[in-house]
């Protein structure tokens, strides 16, 4: 779903496309799609980068081979290509004798027009008068070891909600007990050039790049007031490709598509370089040490398993498009933690684990597993996950009794993580191969959930009560990100009645009860929702008892 986007939504209808064979896949990975090289794995190359870190104002790359490749010189070549490029197709930066265990070093160059910050890096030897590639890709890990701007984090708690910015200055956000907040922050919508007044220009990598000074303005407006407020704030970066200023965001595969969200150029020199710009602008502006506001938390796209829905490609294929999205995320990643360390940056999948409603879709568990695949062999960093555990259906309104046909306790082949079932994915990110560089579970982030009012208040009082106390009950969980604080009409129409307050701008009674959570009033809260369930809420939490019903889901 989810409207914080519905706006955008509703500007165009969802494309579903038909599946082409494997075969047909192939034949085009080889011959036709210049892009399709990203499909690629690398098999089994004898050379690997262990590490590459940035080091005062180098970059310091740890090289090993269990054998070392031959050679005409002795040599290794360190390239570093720009995410679009592959093979030895960059800039030679270092050269150094070959051997079973060797360092590289060179200049990090950072702010320049050669800079090397979001760029990766690989191996060569010359054979036969050619350059070969022995070593897979690896990017730099440690952005954050130049960060001008670090502030301390806003972390206070994890109750959040999608404010309705016309109910925001009036203490209502504050009333409600709220931590954190999240909104949408279109690329299309800041990006900008000279010839636009009031445009805000930032120099960065040797060139002038221009913001929208209007559009900035509100979003610093904003997030000044959601921080005076002692908020925390989330932002999500999306594409919504309908800016004149930031067509070459949109990848080559997303061009023509007819969708609220695309996927972000990282197939040439245009698109890459003005995504590293957006990157660093917005880590440097909204870290907290200007008077523009801080953003703790940056979560780049929407869903984004969710591909003919929120992140746009043409492209059918599963590691073609986590492949570019990889791309994008090592770019902003980097770029933003290399203006303020203590960022978090997060993917967004959705509730759709083993089950995918749209054809057009990727499986939530398959995409995060082909995320991670990438980020580990190509050099692991301290991403986040930002996972979206709605009811299956969308508007089925009992959090604590889903269908059991759709919801599984303690059973991988689940289709659907609700908050039911939400202790699978918190196990699945404790597995060695998903924890971070330190070894520890990654943040999590329930940064969209929403519990619909249409068959009834009480139903919406209690699934908020029980969502928020069994998010509070894991401490992997470091938000809870309500969705929304005002119904929005079209969504209605789908009975999805999701915010605290109707139409009207009446309060409903589920903002009664979410005002009490984590408060010294959450007894009462657990007493209305206990008294709904017809079970002691804390004892469901504490003992994981997971009640489901038969059929669909389908509310009579």
């Amino acid at each position: 779903m989810k409207e914080y986007k519905r706006d955008r939504k509703s500007r165009g209808k969802e494309i579903v496309l038909t599946a082409v064979t494997g075969i047909l896949l192939a034949v085009c990975c080889v011959f036709l799609c210049p892009y399709m090289t990203l499909c690629a794995k690398a098999a089994g190359r004898p050379v690997a980068i262990s590490s590459c870190t940035i080091a005062g104002g180098d970059v310091v790359c740890q090289i090993s081979a269990g054998s070392v490749p031959s050679s005409d010189d002795g040599l290794y070549y360190i390239y570093a290509d720009e995410v679009w490029q592959d093979g030895t197709t960059g800039k030679i930066v270092a050269s150094v004798g070959a051997g079973s265990s060797v360092t590289a070093a060179f200049p990090l160059q950072y702010n320049t027009a050669d800079s090397n910050l979001s760029r990766k890096f690989l191996v060569a030897v010359k054979r036969g008068g050619q350059m070969v590639q022995v070593s897979d890709e690896h990017y730099i890990t440690n952005p954050e070891a130049i960060a001008a701007y670090t502030s301390p984090r806003r972390d206070a708690g994890i109750k959040g909600i999608l404010p309705d910015l016309t109910k925001a200055s009036n203490g209502e956000l504050q009333e409600l007990g709220i931590k954190q907040v999240v909104y949408n922050m279109y690329v299309d919508d800041i990006c900008s050039d000279a010839s636009v007044p009031g445009a805000v220009p930032f120099d960065y990598n040797g060139r002038t790049w221009y913001f929208n000074g209007d559009m900035v303005g509100k979003f610093d407006s904003m997030i000044r007031s959601f921080n005076s407020y002692g908020l925390q704030v989330t932002m999500v970066i999306l594409n919504g490709g309908r800016g004149a200023y930031s067509q070459d965001l949109v990848h080559p595969t997303a061009r023509g598509g007819d969708c609220p969200g695309y996927a972000l150029n990282v197939a040439d020199a245009s698109g890459t370089d003005h995504l590293k710009a957006i990157g660093a602008f917005l880590g440097q502006r909204y870290s907290g040490k200007f008077d523009h506001g801080q953003v703790d938390n940056w979560i780049l796209g929407n869903e984004v398993n969710a591909r003919t829905s929120w992140w746009y490609s043409s492209s059918a294929s599963l590691d073609f498009n986590v492949n570019i999205y990889v791309k994008a995320f090592r770019i902003i990643y980097n770029e933003l933690k290399s203006a303020n360390a203590n960022v978090n940056v997060y993917n967004s999948i959705d509730q759709e684990w083993n089950r995918k409603s749209n054809p057009g879709s990727f499986l939530a568990r398959e995409y995060l597993d082909q995320f991670n695949y990438y980020i580990n062999r190509e050099g692991n960093i301290d991403w986040g996950l930002s996972y979206h555990p709605y009811n299956s259906p969308l508007y089925d309104p009992y959090a604590w009794n889903g269908p059991a046909v759709w919801v599984k306790k303690d059973n991988l082949s689940t289709p659907y993580i609700t908050m039911q079932n939400i202790d699978i994915l918190i196990d699945y990110m404790h597995r060695a191969q998903f924890l971070n560089p330190a070894g520890q579970v990654r943040s999590i982030s329930l940064a969209e959930i929403g519990y619909t009012s249409s068959f009834g208040d009480a139903s919406q009082e209690a699934s908020i009560a029980y969502g928020y106390l069994k998010a509070a009950s894991l401490p992997d969980v470091d938000a809870f990100m309500l969705f929304r604080q005002t119904d929005d009409a079209h969504e209605m129409e789908s009975n999805l009645a999701l915010g605290l307050y109707d139409l009207n701008g009446n309060k409903k009674p589920g903002y009664e009860i979410y005002k009490n959570l984590g408060t010294p009033g959450e007894g009462a809260a657990k007493a209305r929702a206990s008294e709904i369930i017809g079970m002691d809420i804390d004892q469901m939490i504490s003992q994981n008892i997971v009640w489901t019903r038969g059929g669909d889901g389908v509310v009579q």
